[in-house]
This record gives C-alpha cells, structure tokens and sequence, in this order.
C-alpha cells in the first residue's frame, strides 16, 4: 500500500510542478504582451489574406488556453452573448444527424459557422486584456494602407498584389473591401466628434479627413451596394445615439447636399444603382446578374423552409436543395448554389425555425452588450449592426471574411465592455445595492 502511496506521488508531484510552472510562466509579461501581439496581428492581416489571419487565430488560441482561468469561464458560459454562439454552432452539428445532404457536404456545413466558436474566448479575454484598441488600431491602419492602395491600382492595375476582378481592388473582392471601409468611416465618427467638442480641432480634421476618405473611395472607385444600403442605417443609428435633434438635423442636410454632389460627379456610382433595375429585368435570362439571382435565389430558399420549417433539411443541406430544384431548369432556375446570400435563410434552409430564433437571439444579445455611448460600445454597436442589416442581402456571418469580422470585432469590444461594467458591480455589490 505504501510502495503504491509513494508510486502515485512520484506521477503527481511532477505534474503539479508543471502544472504551476506552465501557469507561471503564461503569467509573465512576455508571454502577455505576446498573446496580444497575435491578435493585432490577426486584425492586421483580416484585410490582406486569409491564411495568415487563419495562422495568427490560431496561435492566439494556442498562447490563450493556458491563461484561462476555466471556472470563471464556465461561469461566464451562463450569460448568453457566451452561451449562444456555441449554441448555434452546436446546432449546426446535431444537424448532421438529418440531413439531406452527403455526408461531405454536412462536414462542409459546420465550418462556416465554426468561427463562433472563438467568440466566448475572445469576450473572456479581453475582459483582461488592457490592450483591445491595439486591435482596432491595427485594423484602421491596415484598411488605410489597402485604400492608398486601391486608389493607386485604380491608375496602375499592374500593381494588383492579387488578381481580382474589379478596378480598385488590390486584395481578395470589392464587397470585402467595402465592408472594412464601411467600418472604417463610422467607427471614426465618434472619435470626430468627440474631438469637436473638445476642441480639439487638429484630431478632428484627421478623423474627418479619414471620413472622407474611405467614403470618397467607395463612391468613386468601387463598392459593393449592400455596403451603401448598411451606410443610412449606421448613419441613423449614430444620429440617434450620440448627436442632438439640432445636430441631427445638420448632419442629415450636409449628407444630402454631400450625396447630391456625389450623385452628380461619380459615374460610377450612377451606373451601380441603374444596374439594379437592368438586372432586376434579365430575371428571366440566362445571364449572369446579381439581383435577379437574388430574387431566384430567394423564392426558391422560401419554398426550401416551408417544406421543413421546424428543424429545416439538415446542416449542408443548401447546395443539395438547389440541386434537386434545378433538375430540368434552364437559366437562373438552373443554377446551384451554396449560399442564398440572406443569413437568415441560409440558417432556415439548413435549422429551420429553431436556428432562426437563436441566431436573431445571439444577434440580440450581443447588441445588448453595447448600451453605452463611449467608443468602444460604439465600435461594438456599430458592427453588429453592419452585419445584421448586410445579412439582410448575403449571408454575412456564415461567410469567412465578414464572419471574421464579426467575431473579432465583437469579442474584443464585448470583452472591454463587460470589463468596464466591472468596478461598477463591484461597488454596488459593496453598497448592497443592485448593480445598474
């Protein structure tokens, strides 16, 4: 018995010892700054290319895991900005079990969804970190270095580091491209007007002039129109939070004589709206046009969820869908895809209702992360907001950039969020009062 006492300690102590030095040693300020360093460069990379933002995420995961403090994350499992995400995701597996589809094609299913998952560790994270605007920063500065860029392939096409199909558009697609801008311009619009009331006019004029910058570029040199049907609902919202009924009223009439200019002086963006109704025509075609294939994609994704509104085919099973519809079909009818670029059908068609409502409650919960009105809830806010409102017209968080976007984005601002409302619970705590 005691040769067995002593056999078990001898296996123990060593364990524990590693154990203590792999805890002290994640502790160091070095492996800290470290594990912030990879995800700046993560933001850094998600304009410019997917396999390193791929590789940065997941170092950052590897470096994290040692650093979890993993009761408390349970216990934060319980809020459900946490919980959700994983939810949807494990929803996407059980749907495997009846799906319709190959099984390579429900394996394929889970991933675009996968991404979620990082987002309980991230909002976890940046609870701690004191470092979350490295991460905003690293992105603007990236997207500024990709519009310089884009303005100069616009005049020398040559110079494109990759080949794509637009003018202006250095890396990867204009619709990427636009969303970053998007995002760009009004996450600024806070740190604009906050210098402007403090007078601080030289801060002011650079964030403007960045304003300016981004959105001169999307309206002369190539955007995507789901970004400027999400750029009045940003607009909107900003107004409504942080901007008087006077100011507002100022805003609004500077943005309309701004888009009466603009309207006026940019070709480009005339031909991107009276393509709308050129492509809305060719409905019945057999050409390849971006809003009839919406509204096919569309009436036949309808038809898909009613046939399984509950639970809906299975995950994976969109492609498979299509393909059955598009037996004996010419034109538009004819086409397989994998994406009915509206999320909420893209969840529908695969979970039905159920993936439905707890998509829009994730959504839900996440805006509700963000009630403040300081910068870092406006960043967050700001982002939820442009990936339900774009969701409208693709499946935007199924998809792998603005997916990225979306888990980044909102895991660093949640995190510093809830890290904010921390000293004030503690002291209500204190008070006996119930925390606000």
């Amino acid at each position: 018995m005691t040769t067995e006492f002593h056999a078990f300690g001898d296996v123990v102590e060593p364990a524990l010892r590693w154990r203590d030095r792999i805890r002290a040693w994640s502790g160091s300020i070095a492996y800290v700054r470290t594990t912030d360093i990879l995800i700046v460069l993560a933001a850094a990379a998600l304009p410019w290319s997917t396999t390193a933002l791929a590789v940065f995420m997941l170092l950052w995961l590897v470096a994290v895991i040692p650093t979890i403090d993993w009761e408390q994350f349970i216990l934060d499992l319980a809020q459900p900005a946490f919980a959700l995400p994983i939810a949807l995701v494990a929803l996407a597996v059980l749907g495997v079990a009846w799906s319709e589809a190959g099984w390579t094609e429900r394996l394929q299913g889970i991933k675009p969804l996968s991404k979620l998952l990082l987002l309980p560790f991230l909002l976890g994270y940046f609870q701690r970190s004191q470092r979350g605007l490295w991460v905003f920063s690293a992105f603007l500065v990236s997207c500024m270095l990709l519009m310089i860029l884009s303005w100069i392939v616009l005049a020398l096409p040559q110079l494109k580091l990759a080949h794509t199909a637009s003018d202006g558009v250095p890396v990867k697609n204009y619709l990427d491209q636009s969303q970053e801008f998007t995002l760009c311009a009004f996450a600024l619009m806070l740190p604009a007007l906050t210098a402007l009331r403090a007078r601080q006019w030289r801060i002011a004029a650079g964030a403007i002039a960045l304003i300016l910058l981004f959105a001169v570029n999307m309206f002369y040199v190539v955007s995507a129109r789901t970004a400027l049907v999400t750029m009045p609902v940003l607009l909107v919202l900003f107004a409504s939070l942080h901007l008087s009924r006077r100011a507002t009223r100022l805003l609004f009439a500077a943005v309309a004589l701004a888009s009466l200019l603009v309207w006026t002086t940019s070709p480009y963006l005339r031909q991107r709206i009276a393509d709308v109704g050129v492509e809305y025509r060719a409905h019945d075609t057999s050409g390849i046009a971006s809003t009839a294939q919406r509204l096919t994609y569309w009436r036949k994704s309808a038809k898909f969820i009613t046939e399984a509104p509950l639970f809906g085919h299975g995950t994976g099973a969109i492609k498979y869908m299509f393909t059955l519809d598009a037996t004996g079909q010419t034109g538009l009818d004819a086409e397989v895809i994998n994406n009915p670029h509206n999320q909420t059908f893209n969840v529908a068609i695969q979970w039905g209702l159920i993936g439905v409502l707890l998509l829009y409650a994730m959504w839900t919960s996440h805006v509700r992360l963000f009630a403040g009105r300081d910068l870092v809830t406006w960043i967050g806010l700001a982002i939820v907001v442009q990936n339900i409102t774009s969701s409208l017209l693709n499946s935007h968080l199924s998809d792998f950039h603005e997916g990225w976007m979306y888990v980044i984005g909102v895991g660093v601002a949640g995190g510093m969020a809830l890290r904010a409302r921390r000293p004030e619970k503690i002291l209500a705590d204190a008070c006996g009062a119930p925390p606000r």
